[in-house]
């Protein structure tokens, strides 16, 4: 029996999201690198979509509560009814979320610290054409720890071997970019970061592991779960593709 092409597209299965947690409020996600969280018409040719995806995988409509950048992964939050992102969206404003984050940047880190620098707010070009581009920087604060460092015998720039370092961040505010800004700003910029890391690192990573994305995971999200008021702690895994980068650096 012969398949339309166009039947057999409409029936094929769907990419499925991992589901860490899920209950009957809310629902939290890994979220893979380059997966948008919800449309925009900035990305207009784009087809799939986490809230969609969800959405389409629980059989329930769900309400953002935060966001993850396109090239981020890890670990995302959604909730079932409006009542409940409304609470939830309070914890994330007010601060009530611990976000925890694992990144590889370039070069040593020996200490860790509390980073205390404000940042402009990064406009887009077309869709904040008319936002007051003269507004003060705003608070921005994140906390950062060395895991773990490590070296690849490989040549990057002007250097005989490339250095890294596995970083825990911990954002304490929450503006756009945050932690790739920080880090650039300590000139530990992650790795595969194309507007403010390091060309030279981020070349040698395509061409050493035929891979380009952010080397940056949500890791885990601790909260006050909005209905029974009880610590809800929500946590994921690395990627298999952090493991070609750690076998480089004998991990």
């Amino acid at each position: 029996m012969e398949i339309d092409v166009a039947d057999a597209a409409a029936v094929a299965p769907q990419r499925l999201l991992k589901i860490l947690f899920e209950d009957a409020h809310l629902v939290a996600i890994h979220k893979p690198a380059g997966l948008l969280v919800h449309r925009s018409w900035l990305a207009r040719k784009e087809t799939e979509f986490a809230m969609q995806m969800t959405r389409d995988q629980i059989g329930c409509h769900v309400y953002t509560v935060h966001r993850l950048d396109r090239p981020t992964s890890g670990v995302l939050l959604f909730a079932k009814s409006s009542e409940v992102a409304r609470s939830l969206s309070e914890q994330f404003a007010n601060h009530q979320v611990d976000k925890r984050y694992f990144a590889l940047c370039r070069g040593f880190v020996d200490e860790g610290g509390e980073l205390d620098y404000p940042l402009k707010q990064e406009l887009d070009r077309i869709a904040d054409k008319f936002a007051d581009q003269d507004k003060p920087a705003q608070e921005a604060m994140t906390h950062y720890q060395p895991l773990r460092q490590g070296e690849m015998p490989f040549p990057v720039s002007r250097y005989p071997c490339a250095r890294y370092t596995l970083m825990e961040l911990k954002p304490i505010t929450g503006r756009k970019h945050q932690l790739r800004r920080h880090m650039a700003h300590l000139r530990h910029p992650i790795v595969g970061d194309t507007t403010h890391g390091c060309r030279h690192q981020n070349q040698l990573f395509r061409d050493r592991f035929a891979m380009q994305r952010l080397w940056l995971i949500c890791m885990s999200m601790s909260l006050t779960h909005p209905v029974t008021g009880e610590s809800l702690l929500l946590e994921t895994e690395l990627e298999d593709d952090w493991q070609q980068p750690f076998a480089a650096m004998g991990w």
